[in-house]
């Protein structure tokens, strides 16, 4: 037996020794695939329940709502409500943490009225690296983490979801609309859809993992490496594009995407305290 599928198989045990489960869903690969699995041994026991809001794009709860219904999930949609949280909308640092805060209380009141015992999500053995304030809100909410548990990599994850035949296992990483401005902006829903239009149109161009960063007036457009020399091709559809979802300026970033670009600029003891 290989060492993926060793892995899956401690995942599938671990899942099976939980008796009820609620997921936290998003249709990202991760918490798709924690889903199938949770699914697959706990059957009318599990419910993967997906969590909308003014921060979710709308082509990415159309993609989740159709991959739980192509893998025959139970699905169960809630709203919440982060922009009416002031410490949420003041955007600090640790502004997932508020994010979180609202969704796993939202979701263990779900899971105890349905007498679901544990709620998972679908962190993984990547995710410890990252600077990710919601894992306090995970902890102080009792959540589990399967995937983190049984030690599985993002790109086994992958493997994984690809054998198994999942339709988004090379779905892009897609982060909240909120991680799109710089910190101390304050998010408003007026702000929230000009990004998820910028980027929509960006992708609708043939570009795959974008990032629109909101300076301002300035559009600051991360693309993967392998996709920037494409993305400065098509300049002058995408300045046209990206002003007309509302900025004055579209710049593109020469470093290229990468994840939690914000956080470089905070100071290391920020850093530190998070």
């Amino acid at each position: 037996m290989s060492l993926i599928a060793r892995k899956y198989d401690d995942l599938l045990n671990r899942l099976s020794n939980l008796g009820s489960a609620l997921v936290a869903y998003s249709g990202g690969v991760d918490s798709t695939l924690l889903a199938f699995a949770a699914h697959a041994v706990l059957g009318e026991k599990c419910l993967a329940v997906y969590a909308i809001s003014d921060v979710t794009p709308q082509p990415e709860a159309d993609s989740a709502r159709a991959t739980a219904m192509q893998l025959g999930l139970r699905l169960q949609e809630t709203e919440t409500y982060e922009l009416a949280d002031p410490r949420f909308q003041a955007n600090p640092p640790d502004r997932c943490y508020y994010c979180k805060i609202e969704m796993f209380g939202l979701l263990r009141t779900i899971a105890q009225a349905r007498g679901i015992e544990w709620v998972l999500d679908g962190t993984n053995a990547d995710d410890t690296g990252d600077r990710r304030p919601g894992r306090r809100a995970a902890v102080e909410y009792g959540v589990v983490s399967p995937l983190l548990e049984v030690g599985l990599h993002k790109d086994e994850i992958r493997e994984l979801a690809r054998e198994l035949g999942l339709p988004n296992w090379d779905k892009p990483s897609m982060a909240c609309l909120a991680s799109r401005f710089p910190y101390g902006t304050p998010i408003t829903e007026r702000l929230l859809e000009q990004v998820a239009q910028a980027e929509a149109a960006a992708r609708a161009l043939g570009l795959r993992q974008v990032r629109v960063r909101a300076h301002g007036d300035v559009a600051r457009l991360e693309v993967e490496p392998s996709e920037m020399e494409r993305a400065f091709a098509l300049r002058d559809q995408l300045s046209a594009a990206l002003k007309q979802a509302g900025f004055n300026f579209v710049t593109q970033d020469l470093d290229g995407y990468r994840s939690g670009s914000f956080d470089r600029s905070l100071p290391e003891d920020v850093l530190k305290s998070l």
